[in-house]
């Protein structure tokens, strides 16, 4: 899908196959097994449990854990950075996630105050913002990252910002009075497109590979 498509339909049909591409990734991809027990808790379960903790929103060590096991699943598997994540002090956790939080809506500063945390890198923080307000801060993934900027990926905070920047105008102009489409909703239709795209072209070059077999 190209980002610069104003098509609303185009991209809430992208959006609405969502949990459909997350079953296919998990069907057809090796050391996928738990992606929509996970994406279930990262889209749905976490974002309940950090407002319920209102006046003082924060995330835990071992939501943390699972919030990394989300990404590294979704995305590019880095065991160490999973390893670094589990052993983080849980005061610690709580005490950088609650600062985040606070900063919003100043995305530099919420970041700033996540990446402290050893093993948690733009990327990751990015997730944990998204988690808590998806208005604001949309998660850093590689695939809207190619969308919104090609193909120069810097995983920095200064990079992040500039595809902040890019969602949020999308989201605006893809939003009515009626229907908010928020950057986070720009992101997952960014890689719900790019799922599809990407498992189409392997299905057809497993159709022309099976057809040249039967040729020869």
């Amino acid at each position: 899908m190209d980002f610069k498509s104003s098509e609303l339909t185009q991209w809430k049909e992208s959006l609405a196959a969502y949990e459909t591409r997350i079953e296919l990734m998990a069907s057809n991809t090796s050391k996928k097994e738990d992606l929509v027990t996970l994406d279930n808790f990262y889209c749905k379960e976490l974002p309940s449990l950090i407002k319920k903790r209102d006046p003082n929103p924060h995330i835990t060590t071992p939501e943390l854990s699972k919030l990394m096991k989300w990404k590294l699943t979704r995305g590019k598997w880095r065991p160490r950075l999973l390893d670094f994540v589990s052993s983080l002090d849980e005061d610690t956790v709580i005490s950088a996630s609650q600062k985040a939080f606070k900063a919003l809506p100043d995305v530099s500063k919420a970041i700033s105050e996540l990446t402290i945390l050893k093993g948690v890198g733009p990327a990751t923080a990015s997730a944990v913002l998204a988690a808590y307000a998806p208005d604001v801060a949309p998660f850093m993934s590689d695939e809207a990252m190619v969308a919104a900027l090609g193909n120069s990926r810097e995983y920095t905070l200064k990079q992040y910002l500039v595809f902040v920047d890019k969602l949020q105008a999308k989201s605006k102009e893809l939003s009515t009075d009626v229907e908010v489409f928020t950057p986070s909703d720009v992101e997952k239709a960014l890689w719900s497109a790019a799922i599809g795209d990407k498992f189409a072209a392997s299905l057809k070059d497993e159709i022309n590979s099976g057809k040249k077999k039967r040729k020869r």
